[in-house]
């Protein structure tokens, strides 16, 4: 198998999460096996062919994710383990910086963080699970804040792949590193039977996932499912603006994107986060999402957000509707 998972099943008993470990091994090898992908022998490939380097570094409280530094390896070194690193394009989330090789992604996903972390509440010892977590790039930024367990569900096993590669090198620095992702979707996470007796993540993080659902309240009731009593959600999502609590449903495609069913306004959203059974609603940040923060690069040569506004008006999608703009709510259970 190309992913090991008993270093998970390990941090779940150790942090009271018995429940997950007893459902979780059985249900991922129906995953994997269920969703064999064609490019699995690659991936694999890339992973063995990874140059054995040893960081002497680890940075994940800076903007850019830094593992190791220049000096740590030579230049056959560093030559092999970019071309490795770029057989893995597209990179979506970041920065990273990987032993002197700067990984520019498609998104400054660093912008993101820093309009959410000063308003939620803080990760020290907090157990954070992180729905629809991509290559994992919050994930380290969640574990630097001195987060206990930092989990992801992400069902793209090559984000996965991306996150191994970095974690494999990470660990060249500490060898027992809490944090894990699961080849999941959040709707297929087990919920916590016991969540209101103090079971449950301590923090719970949705970016970038609700307008993705067909059915977002179902999408909200899974999420507080995941949740200790007392718990935090942390939400982001696209928004419309509106004087009235009102919703976008796009006819086909929003900013080309397929997969898009539901952007509602900030007032509807938190309606929705009260009829869910959330309380102490609070939208923190409303940001509209620019072409210096989502964009093509070496990284990631693919069509981007440029691609994906009118060329005359980037006020508005390619399809006439409102340009992204997102909303952070924070919410507790």
């Amino acid at each position: 198998m190309m992913f090991n998972f008993d270093a998970l099943y390990q941090d779940l008993i150790a942090n009271d999460f018995e429940e997950w470990q007893e459902t979780l091994p059985a249900t991922l090898e129906n995953i994997l096996k269920e969703r064999q992908h064609g490019k699995t022998e690659e991936w694999q490939e890339i992973l063995s062919n990874l140059p054995e380097i040893t960081a002497s570094t680890l940075e994940l409280n800076a903007d850019k994710i830094q593992i190791g530094i220049s000096q740590d390896c030579d230049e056959s070194q560093t030559q092999q383990l970019e071309k490795q690193l770029k057989h893995l394009h597209p990179w979506r989330k970041g920065p990273y910086d990987l032993f002197g090789i700067p990984i520019d992604t498609e998104w400054h996903s660093d912008w993101k963080w820093q309009r959410i972390q000063p308003h939620i509440s803080p990760l020290k010892n907090r157990s954070v699970l992180d729905v629809g977590c991509g290559n994992g790039y919050h994930m380290w930024r969640m574990l630097g804040e001195g987060a206990r367990l930092v989990i992801g569900a992400d069902p793209s096993q090559f984000f996965m792949v991306q996150f191994e590669v970095l974690k494999c090198y990470a660990m060249s620095v500490e060898q027992n590193l809490p944090i894990h992702i699961l080849p999941f979707k959040g709707e297929e996470l087990p919920a916590f039977t016991q969540a209101y007796k103090g079971k449950g993540f301590d923090t719970v993080f949705s970016m970038g996932v609700l307008y993705h659902r067909m059915s977002p309240i179902d999408h909200l009731r899974e999420l507080k499912s995941f949740i200790r009593k007392d718990g935090e959600l942390v939400l982001e999502t696209l928004i419309i603006e509106s004087e009235e609590a009102n919703v976008l449903i796009p006819e086909d495609r929003y900013a080309k994107m397929r997969n898009v069913w539901f952007i509602p306004t900030p007032d509807l959203l938190v309606r929705m986060l009260e009829r869910a059974g959330f309380k102490n609603i609070r939208v923190v940040d409303i940001n509209k999402t620019g072409i210096e923060e989502q964009r093509s690069t070496e990284w990631m040569t693919f069509e981007s957000l440029e691609d994906f506004l009118d060329p005359d008006d980037h006020n508005k999608t390619i399809e006439g509707y409102p340009a992204p703009k997102r909303v952070v709510v924070i919410a507790t259970v």
